[in-house]
């Protein structure tokens, strides 16, 4: 296989966002062993910077960081990326605030593996299907 053939199997970027540096580090190592390529920002500003410059797959942010609603402000700059990436909530402990106004996000829970891992699959493969559906509607439209 040559250079070309394995950029083409490159997995899934995630951009992982979260203030608490142990969360953080857990979260992302649990990641990248389900094979994603994981960036990671300890602020919403942070990460809103790494939004404007990379393209991700999934945004998966903590609610509370430097502010209460950090966290929804950046999957909300994250939905204006023309790329389009899946969003969602991480919490590493329980936050009944969450979904509360506004459109309920997806909440995952990292203390469960399995359900995490497939949690990141489901909502990147979800992405892909829409991305495919608009890039058929586009070429029909002619």
């Amino acid at each position: 296989m040559g250079a070309t053939k394995t950029a083409e199997l490159e997995l899934a970027r995630v951009l992982l966002v979260d203030d608490n540096p142990a969360a953080r580090l857990t979260l992302q190592t649990l990641l990248e062993a389900g094979g994603y390529h994981v960036d990671s920002a300890a602020s919403a500003a942070e990460a809103v910077g790494k939004l404007d410059e990379s393209e991700y797959s999934l945004v998966l942010s903590d609610m509370e960081m430097e502010s209460p609603f950090a966290g929804l402000k950046v999957l909300a700059h994250a939905r204006m990326m023309q790329y389009q990436p899946a969003t969602a909530l991480v919490a590493s402990c329980q936050d009944d605030t969450i979904g509360a106004g506004g459109r309920p996000d997806l909440l995952i829970e990292p203390h469960d593996v399995p359900d995490l891992l497939e949690n990141v699959a489901s909502l990147i493969g979800e992405r892909a299907a829409r991305r495919v559906q608009r890039e058929l509607r586009l070429h029909h439209i002619d």
